[in-house]
């Protein structure tokens, strides 16, 4: 099995990273992730790339098998997970063309396979802080230094899907502060936690969300079209940030399952 430290996955209009890396396929306990990995190098570093939706965008995003593509991940070595989405603004500065790198979720979807622990282990991680640190330093000054307007923090609302937002709920999301809105960073974020991996998530804007200026409501075909035309910028930040990861982790994304079980190993009183 090819050994790969980084993963990536790819959203909406983005479904290659590296032409002639290993395409590998990957069985799960959790059945089929969305497609093949790609794994090679970068750098000198090994990385393993998923197309979230399947290469032909075949997978709406409340079908996708999360805990699957983020099992395949781990099973030929990830620790380092960089999840690129496409995402509406939630506010007048945040521009299309933008990217916002998340330090905070909202979840509004509805009954995805969300755990890896469904019994008999009992664990309660913590996702007080569900992004990893380190990865979003790293992220914001690599892109940064690209001349890429970042966002270095923002509050991400995932809605279930596939249909995009009412007007009144964008104007209601909009009011609590979030700053972004898309469809697959829940339950990608907490399923990396569980596996004790570190996660980015770097929300490329594609769009005002309805009603947040005066535009027209998105459409499916807006959203591939600008994340088309940045598509390069995208992959040029995400091959740079590879090569700047360091190779030991400086977080404690490696150690989030600490203190999160609950074991009794008595019987109980009568």
């Amino acid at each position: 099995m090819p050994y790969a430290e980084i993963g990536i996955f790819g959203g909406s209009g983005f479904y290659s990273l590296i032409p002639g890396f290993e395409q590998v396929e990957i069985d799960t306990p959790y059945g089929s992730p969305s497609d093949t990995l790609a794994i090679g190098e970068i750098d000198g570093r090994g990385v393993a790339f998923m197309a979230r939706h399947h290469s032909r965008h075949t997978i709406p995003p409340h079908r996708i098998n999360y805990r699957a593509n983020l099992w395949a991940l781990h099973s030929v070595g990830v620790t380092r997970v960089i999840a690129p989405c496409a995402a509406g603004s939630l506010k007048p500065y945040v521009q299309p063309g933008h990217f916002v790198v998340c330090d905070q979720f909202i979840d509004r979807t509805r009954g995805r396979k969300d755990t890896f622990f469904d019994g008999p282990d009992v664990v309660h991680v913590s996702t007080a802080d569900p992004y990893c640190p380190e990865l979003r330093t790293l992220a914001v000054k690599t892109g940064a230094a690209a001349g890429l307007t970042m966002h270095p923090a923002g509050t991400m609302v995932v809605i279930e899907g596939p249909r995009f937002s009412t007007r009144a709920e964008s104007a209601f999301h909009s009011s609590q502060g979030w700053t972004s809105v898309s469809m697959t960073q829940y339950p990608e974020v907490v399923l990396a936690r569980e596996l004790q991996m570190c996660f980015a998530g770097i929300a490329l804007i594609t769009d005002y969300d309805s009603g947040i200026e005066e535009a027209a409501p998105v459409s499916a075909a807006e959203v591939i079209r600008v994340f088309g035309e940045s598509n390069d910028k995208l992959r040029q930040l995400l091959v740079t940030l590879v090569s700047k990861i360091p190779t030991e982790r400086g977080c404690d994304c490696g150690s989030a399952l600490t203190g999160a079980r609950l074991t009794n190993e008595s019987e109980p009183e009568a």
